[in-house]
């Protein structure tokens, strides 16, 4: 889960836009003075936006050692203004701590892969580009050519299920398999052309492997898990009035964001007359977005990418963060 410059699946065209911009900087709301955390700072789409707005500061995370390394000339540029970690966002709390704030005016997120890394094929992140089967965001653990190789057909078969909503996960799993058995599977265009014998597809559709792709993924970088944790984070980070926004591209991110935004706003179903609901917690946020924010037709025109993404937004309360059940 890197950058900020719009991502999306794994095989789609690579551009380097930040999506939702005007959106996210509207929900923000930079001001004089204040301290931002770009929790996903890849290319810095949104951090040089959050500076060039107002005098602010910026503290950008990033799992990914190669983007870190890349934004050292926008640190230079914004001489003080921008502090870049080399880090995991699901402890943007502590990382800002480490860099002297305690408390922060805003944080933002975009979560999935970056168009960076999707461009390096030697990453294995898209099914585009023939190269190792990798996926790694922080270039370390297991790869996803690891879970292909070792994990039993059940368990691969749910976790291309799971992570990637692909209804034909059982018959890819059994592919994958068989194919295994007669060599391995280290690239990225032979897991693709595996998937594609057994998932069909019409013109228009997206690729077989889309899914699939996404799934390990997801499971290679423990995506959903980061995502929980920084939204965790945030709420124990962020100063009353501090601003949080979300950018998801696909129905699990989102889902995930919108369960933890209804909770903490108190907007979650209450209990039934059979089992009265117990008094709720305090609100730790109130809504910004009341809906998710999608993008304009001109602008998912002009960058696909962005045909799926989906903004959420919300202000923190002055109630004590909550501790996750």
């Amino acid at each position: 889960m890197t950058a900020a410059d719009g991502r999306g699946g794994a095989g789609e065209t690579s551009r380097h836009v930040p999506v939702l911009l005007a959106e996210v900087v509207a929900a923000l709301a930079p001001a004089d003075g204040e301290v931002f955390v770009d929790g996903t700072f890849g290319a810095g789409g949104y951090t040089r936006a959050l500076l060039d707005t107002a005098a602010t500061r910026v503290v950008a995370i990033d799992r990914d050692p190669t983007a870190i390394a890349g934004g050292a000339e926008m640190a230079a540029q914004y001489a003080g203004r921008l502090t870049l970690v080399h880090d995991r966002f699901g402890r943007l709390d502590a990382v800002a701590a480490e860099c002297g704030h305690e408390t922060v005016d805003a944080v933002v997120l975009d979560i999935g892969v970056s168009s960076m890394q999707i461009d390096e094929a030697d990453r294995g992140f898209s099914f585009r580009f023939d190269g190792p089967l990798d996926m790694r965001m922080a270039r370390e653990g297991e790869s996803a050519a690891d879970l292909v190789a070792q994990l039993e057909e059940t368990a691969l078969a749910n976790l291309i299920y799971t992570y990637g909503e692909e209804r034909l996960s059982r018959h890819i799993a059994k592919a994958i398999v068989r194919e295994r058995a007669v060599a391995p599977i280290v690239t990225t265009r032979r897991l693709a052309d595996i998937v594609a014998r057994v998932v069909r597809s019409k013109p228009g559709d997206i690729h077989p492997a889309t899914r699939t792709f996404q799934a390990l993924r997801i499971a290679v970088n423990d995506e959903l898990g980061e995502l929980e944790a920084a939204l965790d984070a945030a709420e124990r980070v962020l100063r009353p009035g501090g601003r949080l926004a979300v950018v998801t591209f696909h129905s699990l991110e989102d889902r995930i964001v919108k369960q933890f935004l209804a909770d903490r706003s108190g907007k979650s179903p209450g209990g039934s007359r059979h089992a009265p609901a117990s008094r709720p917690p305090e609100p730790t946020f109130t809504l910004v977005t009341r809906k998710a924010v999608a993008a304009s037709e001109a602008e998912s025109h002009a960058n696909p990418r962005a045909r799926s993404a989906k903004l959420r937004a919300a202000a923190r309360t002055a109630a004590p963060a909550r501790t996750r059940r």
